[in-house]
């Protein structure tokens, strides 16, 4: 079984049962717009319990900058 893609399956699925079922969109514009926001907050400011209900943003900044 190939476990590489199982992080982007789960964005999909928590993007659509979030976002995207419960929104209808009049133009292929609104839903990128949609898409976008959805991106930004799911990497950055969306609680995951892997990082021990901290965001993304969040459980990086106590790390040291790549040189």
């Amino acid at each position: 079984m190939y476990w590489d893609n199982s992080p982007a399956e789960s964005f999909w699925s928590t993007s659509k049962h979030e976002h995207h079922h419960r929104h209808v969109y009049a133009t292929k514009t609104e839903l990128v717009a949609a898409i976008e926001n959805c991106i930004h907050f799911y990497s950055g400011t969306r609680r995951h319990s892997k990082l021990g209900m901290r965001s993304p943003s969040d459980y990086e900044k106590p790390l040291p900058a790549a040189a």
